[in-house]
């Protein structure tokens, strides 16, 4: 009978429409990797509040103060577990400081599920119950593989990968994704002078900018920049203000955020890739929802690769403005 009427519950929700869910209290907390200034997770915000509405719940996201610290993400982590929540939703950007916490929440009875960023061994090195997010080194071989279109028909290439993350899972992974495409693309191409190199790039718009342009003040022979996020937006800026023209250095990285949109549509970035982070706040809510009310685990959902070019970035402005892409 329990189960026949947690199946009635699901069935309220489903055909009755946001105004039949009831969660009855149900405390979901999304802890993460980055400040509150970071536009990419605005959007996972927007999808996160629009889906806890829908069912009712009683829901956080909590932000941390510095871009990037694993350290304040797993306090946060520590302090909201400490209320005993129903579910725990985080990205896993280290593959060892967040483990001990997740066993404890899953020890507690608590869901766990991992967005945006995963354990780089999956199940197999965290607790946690399921991945909502991109596949990163999937993802950074099919950007490596749509710019290497425009890459010149003759002459060398030269590319250099920024890492702007050194040692976090999303990064390195993505970075990983396009360094496997320019080994590939070296050997179909033997007769051609090909090369790349990694830095360090940064996750802020001002430090991105700075290393990228001192690098290619040494190296003016660059002929395309890869970042493992969106803060090759402000690269972007840098080349427009030294006067070079829209592709005469190639620009490509991740995410939908208004300034690379921008930038896409001034034809200084070619390639992005789209995660789609509104779907990585909607998509764990209702599994959290489900596996409270159902009993049905959470499952892996990837949430894709979706390759934009300048051609499609009007329509999308409109959409990333919205926090919906």
């Amino acid at each position: 009978m329990r189960h026949l009427l947690k199946s009635m519950a699901v069935s309220a929700f489903v055909l009755g429409g946001a105004g039949a869910a009831q969660a009855d209290g149900l405390d979901i907390v999304f802890t993460h990797h980055s400040s509150a200034s970071n536009t990419f997770w605005q959007a996972v915000k927007r999808g996160f509040d629009d889906a806890c509405q829908r069912i009712e719940a009683n829901c956080q996201m909590i932000f941390t103060q510095t871009e990037g610290s694993i350290e304040q993400q797993l306090a946060n982590m520590q302090t909201a577990l400490a209320r005993n929540p129903d579910a725990l939703l985080t990205s896993i950007v280290d593959d060892r400081a967040l483990d001990d916490v997740v066993a404890g929440a899953r020890e507690a009875g608590v869901t766990v599920i991992a967005v945006n960023v995963d354990d780089s061994e999956g199940a197999a090195g965290n607790a946690r119950q399921a991945f909502v997010g991109q596949g990163f080194v999937p993802a950074g071989y099919s950007l490596g593989q749509a710019m290497s279109e425009n890459f010149p028909e003759e002459g060398p290439i030269r590319v250099l990968v920024g890492i702007s993350a050194p040692g976090q899972n999303w990064s390195e992974a993505r970075g990983a994704g396009v360094m496997a495409f320019m080994d590939d693309y070296i050997a179909a191409n033997p007769d051609r002078d090909i090369s790349y190199e990694r830095i360090d790039s940064g996750t802020d718009l001002a430090v991105t900018a700075d290393r990228v342009g001192a690098y290619l003040n040494a190296n003016p022979e660059t002929t395309a920049y890869f970042d493992t996020g969106f803060w090759h937006a402000a690269v972007a800026r840098v080349l427009r203000d030294r006067g070079v023209a829209p592709g005469e250095v190639l620009l490509g990285g991740f995410d939908l955020v208004p300034e690379a949109v921008q930038q896409m549509q001034a034809g200084y970035i070619q390639v992005q890739v789209d995660q789609q982070p509104y779907m990585q706040g909607f998509i764990p809510v209702m599994q959290a929802y489900l596996a409270d009310k159902v009993g049905l685990s959470p499952a892996d959902v990837d949430t894709g690769q979706g390759i934009v070019t300048p051609v499609d970035a009007d329509a999308i402005m409109e959409l990333s403005a919205q926090g919906l892409r």
